[in-house]
């Protein structure tokens, strides 16, 4: 990901930089202590329905591992980016027993 320049400042000091955002990055946490909300999403999507799973709290990488493994497992598209997962269909129920076997805490959000 690109750093997000702060701010502008003139000086004369050769050795003066730019000041970067720093990306909040979390630490591992175990998949018990975390409770994901699934959900079927059809907003701004063309009429397209997605499964959505919010909520995850840990390392971007891992973020997309379980991404990359719903994903398989479903046969199927998305995306896993800015703490949430993306699943291409309606997979709602498949994806929360699969993610209870993962020994995550699971709850069904909307209809």
């Amino acid at each position: 990901m690109a750093k997000k320049k702060l701010g502008f400042v003139y000086s004369t000091n050769p050795n003066a930089g730019w000041d970067y955002d720093q990306e909040q990055e979390f630490d591992s946490v175990e998949n018990s202590e975390q409770k994901l909300y699934v959900s079927i999403d059809r907003k701004n999507r063309g009429g397209k329905e997605v499964t959505l799973i919010e909520g995850f709290k840990g390392p971007e990488e891992e973020l997309k591992d379980l991404g990359k493994t719903l994903k398989s497992k479903c046969g199927v598209g998305g995306s896993a980016k800015a703490g949430e997962i993306i699943i291409q269909g309606n997979f709602r129920d498949k994806i929360m027993d699969l993610l209870k076997q993962m020994g995550f805490q699971v709850v069904r959000k909307g209809g």
